[in-house]
């Protein structure tokens, strides 16, 4: 798996352990207890504590084993190349869309965000069991406004057009239809601390 959505409080925890988090970044490509602890400078008992519980919770697992003596080495990869955890893991305290009041309010923003996270992680969880593709749809790109007047003016001609495309698609009582959700948000571009905007 190239992306790995956490939303099991105790394996969120466990990830974002400033450790086991290192653990995971170095777990790119297969590697030892022993080659770890030499690269972390850490004890090798420790690690394979860390070790043990990332493979406990899913975010690990062994690659090869190699006997040496009467030892046996375990060779230990990452299960995905990234992870992200999603507001599901906060349970009740996470993040909900319908409880904003102000939906040109940027925490309406966040929340519309998080809320993607939380349904696409769970989706990809159900294709992935089931060894499938999910069909997904993104645009990202940037648009520089001359003026808020601007700005306005092309808030108001994208809303039209797109619930004039959605009208023209949408049908309420299509035989095994399936809704998408269609989510369209707009933010200022960060700025760096140099105050140049990021790319």
């Amino acid at each position: 798996m190239e992306l790995c959505v956490i939303d099991d409080p105790a394996t969120a925890t466990v990830a974002l352990d400033p450790v086991r988090n290192r653990l995971l970044s170095e777990l790119g490509s297969p590697a030892s207890a022993a080659s770890l602890a030499e690269r972390l400078d850490l004890p090798r008992q420790k690690v394979n504590y860390h070790l043990r519980t990332l493979e406990a919770h899913g975010l690990v697992r062994v690659e090869s084993e190699k006997q040496w003596g009467g030892l046996t080495e375990r060779r230990m990869v990452a299960t995905a190349s990234s992870y992200v955890v999603s507001p599901g893991a906060l349970g009740l305290v996470a993040v909900d869309p319908a409880k904003e009041v102000d939906r040109l309010s940027a925490s309406y923003v966040v929340a519309l965000a998080a809320r993607a996270v939380r349904e696409v992680g769970q989706l990809l969880g159900v294709a992935k069991a089931r060894n499938k593709r999910l069909a997904t749809l993104s645009i990202d790109t940037e648009v520089r406004f001359r003026s808020a007047e601007e700005r306005a003016a092309f808030s108001s001609e994208l809303t039209t057009a797109i619930l004039e495309l959605v009208a023209r698609y949408h049908d309420e009582s299509a035989p095994g239809g399936r809704r998408h959700r269609l989510v369209t948000v707009a933010y200022p571009t960060p700025v760096d601390p140099q105050g140049k905007e990021t790319k």
